[in-house]
Parts: structure tokens; sequence; C-alpha cells
């Protein structure tokens, strides 16, 4: 079994699917070039059908049916798949649209011009011969050709443990690089390269950088980045990205098919329609293809997803491996230039020795003429006074040539060559071959033969001779007549390179380039299913309202955490034990505002019982800010943020935690900002950050604030004198009130060194403020003044009250930072999110009430919130009334191909 394995694989790889490095050819397509050259298929003269070309490759050459030939004809035939097609075509031959041909019983073909140069010099005895599969016949091993087929046109295959990918390049560039290396044995790489820059593919397009070809030429292995040819039109105010050129050896329908699947399952979005424009206008290896753009669609944005996502950008293999001497081997350009150019040397040298013998046999036989002319009447009357053919050659043999006659009839320089050939002699005889050719001559043509035609014959032949033993004389002279058949090569195949190289190196991929920015409404489960949704889809409600479905409902998997972010910033996720792990928005799956999302253990590497205590969106990470995280028992802890900007795969340490306790919020602050720590219980301190030294990330923190029993800290944000707080209680009731200039609250106790001990020195509240306000509280009404605002403290007090948590509020569950140009949203138990202005919640004093904000279903409760800023409300306006235009100017438009989906998939990522 071992022995017949490997004595198939040594068939399939010699045999079948590799190319020999001297022509470039596999088996059965040298077998189809050789039938083709049996039958005169010349590349000037008719062509035959295809079924009779195959059939008699099949039966003279190759040991396969013509099910098997016709596949590899057309190919041959195909100028998107040969850079120089070998064979030139007639009829339905496919098409770079993915079209099968027509059966070979209606196509013709005959031997193109490139073809005929492979071929030529067959029948000068310039390559080996061996017998067919049946020995009926001698087929060549290999093809003289003229150029190195095997970079011109590539080739492919897959062997037995092994394959090859060879890329084509361009005839001219090919022939040029043969020329500098005759020139100087020692070129470079670097100077080759100014040469032959890189492969030359049928079907035009971009590759992307040099290091890939370089790679490739330097080690016969690489990938290259190949890239269709685009350009940006306009039709009827829509931009349209217009493919030309599409990758090799991808076809025009397939391309589209994938574009159209891009499109229904909105991975590539801003595409209206896909119109296919080729025709018979263009070259058959060109394509023209309109993708037309949504008038709302960034053109960039959408070609960069086209490149990244579809087919119209590529990897190409380059295995530059071939047979050389029936062993396959891997091989550089220069080894493959090489290896051609000692190959054309070898064949000049058996073609120059097969001439060298032909015409010294001519030179013989006109010698032989001439010597006959010398006394033509004698050897016509022994001619014809002979029997027979054989006594005739006998007794012209015996006639004797004086030497002088000799010497006029071949001239003085044909007479010198004659005597250093046969010796000096007083009398010279015909010899048999000579002999032979006069009594082969009809009497009438042997009477008048012209003696001035003879002798320049002769000394025609001897100028030949002399030549082809200079030739042979010194294989310089071989490579000197190399250089002359690729200069003229050049001329004869001046075809202009179709693929483009640029400078530019990919490499790693921007993604946030392929992802246009674009607000979104990220919301995470109790159990951790997370999701983004687009801002758009929550319209803003009036107050009171009930709200919208926000998620799939699931009372035993509430939603736990609700906020806004931009596509492009990143998402800091803190788990119960204290680590940070970080992903970008785009990330996150995209579903219908009701969908249920994707586990976040999907999307990141969470230990076993690992479960995310709150997350907290960024953009940046300078030095200049602090990242302060606040806990459910009060405590604060500030650190650089900059410390977080370089995530590890399993997470970094956010937080060294007490047992019991968890995250709750996080913020950002620089320069002289305050905090506000609020609590389940409806109070609120404010202090400076500066109160709070940074600390490393894997450190404990400080008290931000003195808790009562049963209370937790339920939110954190930064003091803006501009802004008001808004607090919201789990009953769906809320107040907004403005943080105040921040003066700070002299009547407090301040702790001596502010690090969190025993100690219980904290600052009281002020009693008589307090009650002031609840004695003047009228719901919605409350008066606002410097004594019920927030006054700056140092942390670790008990604060003031914020809101009343009354049995008809509830306790607070979150607080936020807003001015009247945002907006809120806020999410219920059962999964409810209503989206409303904060400008309709009253701004009033702390130590009130608030008034209803979200109209609750029985035994639902709000469980968190996030705020709209008011310029991503602007621009979602905008980007809106921009669609409702391009709608309303194309509601008449009919598309070409089903329209893209509007709807967001309901379960994408499941």
């Amino acid at each position: 079994m071992r022995t017949s394995y490997l004595t198939y694989a040594m068939s399939v790889i010699i045999s079948r699917a590799l190319p020999d490095v001297r022509d470039g050819l596999k088996p059965s397509q040298r077998r189809i070039l050789v039938a083709m050259n049996d039958l005169n298929l010349g590349p000037n003269g008719g062509r035959k059908k295809c079924a009779k070309i195959a059939g008699d490759t099949s039966g003279n050459y190759h040991p396969h049916g013509e099910g098997a030939i016709y596949p590899t004809l057309v190919r041959m035939a195909q100028d998107w798949v040969m850079r120089e097609v070998l064979i030139d075509k007639q009829g339905n031959f496919g098409s770079l649209a993915g079209l099968p041909p027509a059966a070979m019983r209606y196509t013709e073909a005959r031997l193109s011009g490139a073809a005929a140069e492979m071929m030529r010099d067959i029948d000068r005895e310039t390559v080996d011969f061996a017998p067919t599969y049946d020995n009926d016949r001698l087929e060549p091993v290999v093809l003289p050709a003229r150029f190195p087929n095997l970079l011109v046109n590539g080739s492919s295959g897959i062997a037995v443990g092994m394959a090859t990918s060879m890329p084509p390049h361009n005839m001219a560039e090919v022939c040029e690089s043969v020329i500098r290396v005759i020139d100087d044995p020692d070129l470079t790489l670097d100077e080759l390269l100014e040469v032959i820059p890189g492969p030359d593919f049928p079907t035009g397009g971009i590759i992307c950088g040099n290091m890939g070809i370089r790679q490739a030429y330097m080690t016969g292995r690489s990938t290259l980045t190949l890239r269709s040819r685009t350009h940006f039109e306009t039709e009827k105010n829509s931009d349209v990205i217009v493919v030309t050129e599409i990758p090799y050896q991808d076809t025009r329908d397939r391309i589209r098919e994938k574009l159209e699947i891009l499109v229904r399952d909105e991975r590539i979005k801003g595409i209206s329609r896909i119109v296919d424009l080729t025709d018979r206008t263009i070259p058959s290896w060109q394509v023209r293809l309109h993708i037309v753009l949504k008038r709302d669609a960034d053109k960039d944005v959408v070609l960069n997803q086209l490149f990244q996502y579809s087919p119209l950008q590529t990897t190409v293999s380059v295995i530059m491996l071939a047979l050389e001497g029936n062993r396959p081997q891997l091989m550089t350009v220069r080894m493959l230039l090489d290896s051609f150019i000692r190959h054309r040397v070898d064949v000049i040298r058996r073609r120059t020795e097969f001439l060298l013998r032909e015409a010294r046999k001519r030179k013989h036989t006109v010698e032989g003429l001439l010597l006959a002319q010398t006394d033509i009447d004698r050897i016509i009357r022994t001619i014809r006074e002979s029997a027979s053919r054989a006594l005739a050659k006998e007794a012209l043999q015996k006639i004797p040539v004086p030497a002088p006659l000799v010497s006029r009839a071949l001239g003085e320089d044909g007479f010198k060559a004659f005597v250093l050939e046969n010796g000096e002699e007083d009398n010279y005889f015909l010899s048999a071959n000579q002999s032979e050719a006069i009594v082969s001559m009809q009497l009438g043509s042997l009477a008048n033969l012209e003696r001035e035609k003879l002798v320049s014959e002769h000394q025609h032949l001897l100028d030949n001779i002399a030549e082809y033993l200079r030739l042979l004389s010194d294989e310089a002279n071989l490579r000197a007549v190399v250089r002359a058949d690729m200069e003229e090569l050049k001329s004869r195949f001046p075809d202009k390179r179709r693929t483009t190289i640029t400078d530019e190196e990919l490499g790693d991929y921007d993604k946030e380039a392929l992802i246009a920015e674009q607000p979104m409404v990220v919301t995470m489960s109790q159990r951790g299913y997370i999701k983004r949704t687009p801002l758009d889809v929550y319209e803003a409600q009036n107050r009171g309202g009930k709200g919208i479905k926000g998620a799939t409902s699931d009372e035993e998997d509430p939603i736990e955490h609700l906020f806004v972010s931009s596509t492009h910033d990143f998402l800091l996720f803190f788990t119960d034990k204290g680590k940070v792990h970080w992903i970008k928005v785009y990330d996150l799956p995209l579903q219908a505002r009701t969908g249920k999302g994707r586990a976040l253990a999907n999307l990141m590497t969470l230990e076993e019982g690992e479960g995310i205590a709150n997350c907290f969106n960024v953009r940046y990470f300078p030095d200049d800010q602090y990242l302060v995280i606040a806990t459910r028992q009060g405590i604060i802890k500030k650190t650089a943020l900059s410390a977080y900007g370089r995530p590890m795969k399993g997470g970094i340490i956010a937080i060294r935690l007490d047992e019991g306790d968890a995250l709750v919020d996080v913020r950002i602050v620089q320069g002289d900002e305050d905090l506000v720590l609020s609590t389940s219980g409806g109070m609120a301190i404010r202090f400076n950050h500066e109160d709070a030294r940074p600390m490393g990330r894997a450190t404990r923190g400080v008290k931000g604030i003195k808790l009562k029993k049963d209370e937790i800290v339920v939110g954190m944000v930064v003091a803006d004198p501009d802004r008001t707080l808004l607090s919201i209680c789990e009953f769906g009731y809320g107040k907004r009130t403005p943080f105040g200039p921040g003066e700070l609250d002299s009547s407090e106790d301040i702790p001596d060194d502010g690090v969190v001990d025993d100690d219980e020195a904290t600052a009281e509240i002020d009693a008589a403020s307090d009650d002031a306000a609840e004695s003047s509280e009228e719901e919605g009404d409350a008066s606002i003044s410097s004594n019920n605002q927030y006054r700056r403290q140092r942390r670790g007090g008990k604060g003031v009250r914020d809101i009343k948590t009354t049995t008809r509020n509830g306790k607070v569950v979150d607080v936020l930072s807003v001015i009247d140009s945002d907006e809120v949203l806020m999410v219920t138990s059962r999964g409810k999110i209503q989206r409303i202005r904060a400008s309709d919640i009253n701004t009033i004093g702390r130590n009130t009430q608030g008034v209803r904000i979200i109209r609750l279903d029985e035994g639902d409760t709000l469980v968190s919130c996030a705020v709209i800023p008011g310029d991503v409300i602007d621009e979602e306006a905008a980007r809106a009334a921009k669609t409702a235009a391009a709608q309303l100017a194309i509601a008449s438009e009919q598309p070409v191909v089903p329209d893209v989906v509007d709807e967001i998939p309901e379960e994408e990522g499941e």
C-alpha cells in the first residue's frame, strides 16, 4: 500500500498538478498545444472545432477523457484567466460573470501568437521527446518556450502534500527582467523590483503594499492583498461606488451575490441597490458594477466596509512551487529567471547544433552539384548509360574531378574551406550522399543547374556555418541570442500593466474607519445579556408616560444598566471582583429594542463566578484626568485614567473591595471639579475630588460618605454649577435641583487625615435648614435658595437631605447630572423604556418629594436611567431630517434589486 501510494503521489506531482519551471505548463496544457500544432492550427491559419482538438489530444497524447481536456483548453483561451492567452478562441468560452462555456462541438480555436512562440523551433531537435502513453508516437517533455510562461501566465494546482499558486506578470516587464539578469548576473532584488515591480493580474485590481511582493520574490511564499478598482460617481443626487476591476479568479456574479447578502443582513449599511451594467463595450476582463448608496450614507465609510467584509478585497496566496529536473522545488523569482535562461540557452544551443548539422549537410550536397557541373555532360552520359540507379551512383563516385576544376567551381574561399575539410588532393571524387543527390534529380533539372545560384548558396552556407560555430564557441554568445529574443518579444507584446501597486501597507485595518459614528442605547440585564440599539429608535415622550417595550419581557432578568454612548466609545466593565475589562461599543451585538441581547461572557474573558457590577463609557485615556470609583458601602477611590488604558485579556485590577461591597458608579474628573454621592435613603454629599489623593489600581480607597443602617450608595455624578441633579426613585417619582456654586459648608467637622478608619468624626446635617425646607415644601413648587442646594463638604460626612424617600416615592435608584437640553432614558424592571425631555421635570429645591416622571404598571419599578446629551439629540434630529428628505426624494424611484431591510435583526448575535 505504501509503495502504491508513493507511486500515485509522484504521478500526480510530476504528471498532473505542478508546472515545469522551463515552459510553465502542466502536461495537459502542453499536450493540447502539441495536438493543435500537429493540426497546423497556427495563429495565421484557420480554426477547428474544439471537439476535434480535444479528441486528438485524448487519442494521441493525454490519457484522460475529453471532459477533462476541454476545461483546460477553455482556461487557456480566457483573457481574464491568462495574462497572455495561449489559444485564440471563437465562440462562447464563458465570461467573467461565471457563465459556463458552450459545448466543445460549438466552439473553435487555434494557437495564439504567444503559443506560437512557445512552440517555435520544436521541430529542430531543441527539446527531448518521450513515448506517449500508448507508445504510438513521441511527445515533447517540455516546449522550447521562447518567453518565461510560468511568470507571465502563472499557474495553480494541488498535488499530494503540496500545492502551487504562481501569480501572473506583465510580459514586457518579465522580458526586461530577463535582459537585466543576462546583462548583470549580480543583479540585486531591489534592482530587479525596479523592472518587475510585482504581479500583473489579468483582471487588474490594486495590490496594497510592497512587502508581500518582496517576501514572495525573496522566499517563494507570501500573501498579497488584492483590492478591486473603484471610483465614485453621482447618479440622481446619490453617490455611486463604481467597480471596474475585481480580484483575480473571482467572478462578477459571485461578488454581486455576496454584496447582496451583506446588505440584506445589514453587515454593511447605506447601500440602496446594486446594479450590474457590464456590457460588450468594455474589455472582457473588466466589469462595471454600480453600488448605489442611500442619500445619508457616507461613501468613504461604505467603501471601507466593502473592502473589509466583501470579496472586493481579498488575499492572494503566493507559492512559487515548480518542477525542476522532475523534482518539486520552492523557487524565488531570481531562481525562476535563472532556470528559464538556462533552458533557453540549452534550446538555442541544440537549435544551433541542429542548424549546423543541416547546413553542413546541405553544403556537402551543393559542393557535389558544383563538382558535377565541371563536366556535366559526362555526368549525364554516365547516368543514362547505367542500368540502374545504384549502378549510376557507383559510376558517379568513380569519376575523378581534378583540383583545379574544383577550385574554379567553388571559388577561392570555397575551395580553401573544401581543402580544409577534405584535405589536399590532386583529384576529388563525389561521395555517396552527393551522388545520391545527383541521381535523385531529373536530368532536365540537372542540365539546367545555374552555377551562380549554387555558388551564392554555398557562400551563404559557409557564412551560416561560421556563425553557428561562433555561437557554440561561448555560452555568452548564446545568452546574447536569448537577450535579443527578449527585446523582440517586448516589442511584439507591449501590453500595459493592468494591476496597480500602492506603497501603502494595510496591515491591521482600522476598524473604526469602517464604522459610522452613531449614538447608541446600551442595555445590560441582571444576568449579563447586553445589546446596543440606535438611539433614534426611542422617541421622546411627555413626562408621566408609560414608555415603550425596551427588551424581551423577563421578570427574572430585568435590565440593570442603561446608558447612551457612541459606537466609537470604550465601555469599561467593572466586575464584582474588582477587575475592569473594556470593549468597543461597535463590538456589542446590534439588536432591536425588544431583543434579548447576547451574554457578555461571550464577548470577554470572565472568571468563574465573576459578574459585572457596573459599566462606564469613555473615549480617551488622557494623563490629566482621573477615574473615581464609588462603592455600595460609601468607599471612593481615585486613580489616573491612563492606568486603565491597556487592559489584559483577563482584565486588570480596578479596586480592592471589602467583603460584601460592590462597585456602584464610576466618573471621570479633572481640575477643581466636585463630586456628589447619593444614597438610597435620599441623602447626598458634595465634596471636591482633591479631598481624595490619587491611588494605584490595586488599592481599597477612602470613605466618601457615612451611611445609615440599610442605606447604600446608588450613584455618583460630577457637580456642575450650570447643571442640575436629577434624583429618581423606584416608584417613578423624581426631581431636579441645581448643584449651586459649591460654597464650603463651614459648620461641619473636618477629619484630620481623611483616611478611612474607625473614627466616626463626621459633619452633621444642618437640621434647621432641613426642617425649613420640609415645612415649606409643596410638591413641584419648593423654592430654590442657597440653603436648599448642595454646598461643598469634606468627604466622609453624612451629607444633606436630597429627596424624601416616602412610601409614595420609594428608595432612590439613580441620580443624573442634566440640563434642559438633555433627555433622559429610564428602564423598568419589566423592560419598558421611556425617553423624556429633562426640561419636562420641574427644577425644585432639595429635601422635597418631586413629581411623577413615569407611570408604572402595578408591581413594576424603575431600575436604571441614562442621560442623552443635547448635542447628541441635535445630531440625531439633523440625521433624521436628512433621511426623511432623502426618502421623499426617492419615493418614486424603482430599485433594481430589493431594497435593504430597514429593521434591525431581532436576535443578532444569539
